[in-house]
């Protein structure tokens, strides 16, 4: 059995939540680093990773690590590697990406360009080949250089992993998939506690939590790169794993989970898009706004990722909105409420300074999850 090397990238701030989930699906973490995991796996291990990993971007097949500072050694190292090992001779193959840090090679384009040319170099040899005619299995490749240091990785998973398939139609700012994940697995929310989400938008966060109730894989109806790459990994332990994903699902499992937004035509998307995620019986959409926000049970989550203003007219609007999330936070005394926003004056206009905050990098932007713990609620009966 073949044992691999797997970088896994996330958010900045949402390393730990990925290690536990990989953890979870029994692989060794060999290392965690500001924004990736690496850990290690067999074949199967793509498979897995990419059905089940909720905040991952995608799957990477580490082949090659190494320090080069001149164009000579990045060549000479990529030309070490044995590509032969991962590529057959009708491979497609091409850097997706190449991205340096403080590194001495800084030129993305040339990076890309050397590295193709160390490849075709090294399969020529081994397969006795002049021209190599790409006509089969796409292998797309990433780089990546940190103070000189190479790491080379096959991108297995494609499209990013964000993409799960269901949200098709989406609110202006919209949250990520794999961070609305793993702001909830950051939390101790569990499928039968209350969760609330006021600015829902295309409904991300609920759809999230209510495939994570239902223990449905964010992966399981889509496909990936490495699907192709029959040489490397059998079709049938696809097969194998998307039938064990779909036998652990519970979509007829009993949840609280709840979306409110402003915006009407948006709930109709929210609900459109939940439907697509085979989740629209687990969640309860509504048109309300903030102000309205109560509850009748004591104790529940609020998770939510409300306007930031990223846009000037917008920013004239946060004060009050802000101070309304604080009063209806207020009504709410007993709940949990986790709150991500790149607005520095959240906590002020909030009124209320978070028990914890965690700096997440959400695309571009910096924002701050604010952490509200409230209370936890008597062990006896349903809360």
């Amino acid at each position: 059995m073949d044992l691999y090397e797997f970088v896994s990238p996330c958010h900045f701030g949402m390393e730990a939540v990925l290690k536990r989930e990989i953890y979870d699906l029994g692989y060794d973490i060999v290392k965690v680093e500001d924004g990736r995991v690496t850990f290690l796996g067999d074949a199967e291990a793509v498979c897995r990773a990419n059905i089940n990993l909720r905040t991952t971007e995608r799957v990477l097949l580490k082949v090659g690590d190494f320090h080069a500072e001149t164009f000579d050694e990045l060549f000479e190292a990529v030309k070490a590697i044995p590509w032969e090992r991962y590529l057959p001779a009708d491979a497609r193959f091409w850097v997706t990406k190449a991205s340096s840090v403080k590194s001495k090679l800084f030129s993305p384009s040339d990076i890309q360009s050397i590295v193709k040319k160390a490849i075709v170099e090294r399969l020529k040899q081994f397969y006795g080949l002049s021209w190599f005619e790409e006509d089969g299995a796409a292998y797309p490749l990433r780089v990546f250089l940190y103070k000189d240091e190479v790491v080379v990785a096959l991108d297995t998973s494609g499209e990013s992993l964000h993409k799960r398939g269901y949200r098709v139609l989406q609110s202006r700012a919209p949250i990520s998939e794999t961070l609305a994940a793993a702001m909830i697995l950051l939390t101790p929310w569990k499928g039968d506690r209350i969760l609330i989400d006021p600015f829902c938008g295309s409904g991300t966060i609920p759809i999230e939590a209510a495939m994570i109730a239902a223990n449905i894989a964010p992966g399981v109806n889509r496909r990936f790169t490495a699907q192709s790459w029959t040489n490397l990994i059998a079709p049938a332990l696809w097969a194998d794993v998307r039938e064990e994903a779909e036998e652990m699902a519970n979509p007829s499992v009993e949840t609280r989970i709840q979306g409110y937004d402003i915006d009407g035509d948006i709930i109709r998307a929210a609900r459109d898009n939940a439907g697509r995620a085979g989740v629209d019986s687990l969640i309860h959409f509504q048109q309300r706004p903030v102000s309205d926000l109560s509850h009748p049970k004591k104790y529940g989550f609020v998770i939510t990722n409300p306007p930031y203003g990223e846009r000037l007219e917008e920013k004239e609007a946060l004060p009050e909105l802000y101070r309304e999330i604080g009063q209806a936070f207020g009504r709410l005394d007993c709940w949990s409420e986790y709150l991500i926003s790149s607005y520095d004056d959240a906590e002020r206009y909030i009124g209320k300074r978070a028990d914890k905050k965690r700096k997440i990098y959400n695309g571009m932007i910096r924002t701050t999850l604010y952490q509200y713990l409230g209370p936890k609620p008597p062990r006896a009966g349903i809360h």
